[in-house]
């Protein structure tokens, strides 16, 4: 009997070792499952957005070189109009002094002749006055009047010069005016003639690249489009998000239905042990009831022989009851709890770095930065080529360690146009960091990261020309700022 006790509970021990050890891998193969489909769900919505990228030409370039000469020589020809009309009056102004001037020295001409004429007539000279004989006084009269007409007479004579001189001068300036026109209608010719070329130019680029325009006015919404597919990269990935933690949930209720199917079992083999024990129990005493009954028997028949056989009966039975009734007061052995049978791993199980037991609890301010360095692109600054800053551009050497700024799951790694290779980590509570530009990216999706892991390294890939790290926190898929949230 103790041998087929013993047996028992050997059975049901090995049960329990096995069905722990089963859990376990049963944990590791669901882990690598859940592992799997969120990886093929990030490549299917990454083909849905390869699928509307389209490569582009830029022709701007040459339109602009064409336009900007077409513009310069626009201006020069307006800025020898406008000197051609100065010079053209300043022409005018001074033909009218000319005349004006011709007609003053014809004035001063006539008032000396006039004057010459008056003293030759009347006779009057110095030398005549002072050999006339005439009274002294009225000499002296004389040469006064004559000193009087000598003066006005210089006068005039400078005048004359004056105005000879001012002539010449107009004269000299009216040539120059008439030369400097001849030299803008030069330059105005030729001018015309560039801009005709210009123009030309400006039609064959024109034709040449008028099948591009239409996408030629859609750059400057490039941003937003890029902006809208991180936008609908972030949506699909809290979709993505929301189903496994939903597949994980019925998992575990599973996983604990698995057990407490498991619990329910070995306490009906529990319980079958002890109906077991009772029976033998039972099967004692009867066994002894038939010893006493032969052991009085024996005696009523005075046979010894019997009564000490069924003596030694009564004793076995007794025996047997007692360890029955021993075995059935010792209290059954305890299952070992379900955890400590998960803490050992299963014999050729890869191991795999699981989340938290209740999940990544989101993000909290005071966080240390992805990498160090200048922040430039302040959060909802204007961008240069267009739109405003959802994030902040940390510039850094290429190469640089990029660190993950709290403890999470990878959810995305791969290249997105405008924003190159690109690493997104989801921290529970609906709290995502993006980060972008990098060289290379270091972690797989689906891997699990503490606060500091290197994630990435620091790069210019999606089209920038110095290295750094774009970064970027989302919350329920808003942008919020960085520096908020980021150590000080």
């Amino acid at each position: 009997m103790r041998r087929a006790l013993g047996g028992v509970v050997l059975a049901l021990s090995a049960s329990l070792a096995w069905g722990a050890e089963s859990t376990l891998a049963q944990r590791q193969a669901e882990a690598k499952k859940q592992q799997a489909e969120l990886r093929g769900r990030i490549q299917d919505l990454q083909k849905e957005i390869d699928s509307q990228e389209s490569s582009r030409r830029d022709a701007a370039n040459d339109l602009k070189a064409s336009e900007s000469a077409i513009s310069s020589i626009n201006l020069e020809l307006a800025e020898l109009a406008a000197r051609q009309s100065k010079t053209e009056r300043e022409l005018k102004t001074l033909d009218a002094q000319i005349a004006e001037q011709k007609s003053q020295l014809a004035q001063r001409q006539k008032e000396l002749g006039d004057q010459l004429r008056a003293q030759y007539a009347s006779g009057l000279s110095p030398w005549t006055a002072l050999l006339s004989g005439d009274d002294p006084q009225k000499i002296g009269r004389d040469l006064s009047y004559l000193g009087y007409i000598s003066q006005a007479q210089a006068d005039a004579v400078r005048g004359v010069r004056t105005a000879l001189d001012k002539l010449a001068a107009l004269q000299a300036r009216s040539e120059a005016n008439k030369k400097e026109l001849i030299q803008l209608a030069k330059e105005t010719g030729e001018q015309k003639a560039s801009l005709q070329e210009q123009k030309a130019e400006r039609q064959q680029v024109l034709a040449r690249i008028d099948s591009l325009l239409n996408e030629q006015r859609k750059q400057a919404q490039r941003l937003e489009r890029n902006d809208e597919r991180l936008g609908d990269l972030v949506t699909g990935l809290e979709k993505a998000i929301a189903k496994q933690l939903e597949e994980a949930r019925i998992a575990e209720e599973k996983r604990k239905a698995e057990a407490a199917r498991k619990a329910e079992q070995a306490r009906l083999a529990e319980l079958e042990r002890r109906r077991a024990l009772e029976r033998e129990r039972l099967a004692a005493q009867k066994a002894e009831q038939a010893a006493r009954a032969a052991q009085d028997q024996a005696r009523r028949q005075q046979d010894a022989k019997e009564a000490e056989k069924a003596r030694l009966q009564v004793e076995a039975a007794r025996a047997q009851a007692r360890a029955a009734e021993e075995a059935a007061a010792r209290p059954p052995k305890p299952e070992p709890p379900a955890q400590v049978a998960d803490a050992a791993p299963a014999k050729g199980a890869e191991q795999v770095r699981l989340a938290p037991a209740g999940g990544f609890t989101g993000l909290k301010k005071g966080m240390p930065y992805p990498v160090r360095g200048d922040v430039l692109g302040r959060f909802g600054a204007e961008r240069p080529e267009g739109g405003i800053w959802r994030g902040i551009v940390l510039r850094s050497p290429e190469g640089t360690r990029v660190h993950a700024i709290a403890p999470g799951r990878v959810v995305y790694a791969s290249w997105l146009s405008g924003f190159g290779n690109i690493i997104i980590v989801d921290h529970g509570a609906k709290y995502l960091s993006v980060y972008a530009y990098n060289q290379s990216l270091l972690k797989r999706v689906g891997d699990i990261v503490d606060t500091g892991d290197t994630i990435a390294s620091v790069g210019a890939t999606g089209g920038q020309v110095d290295p750094g790290l774009y970064f970027e926190i989302r919350h329920q898929g808003t942008p919020v700022n960085p520096l908020l949230w980021l150590r000080q």
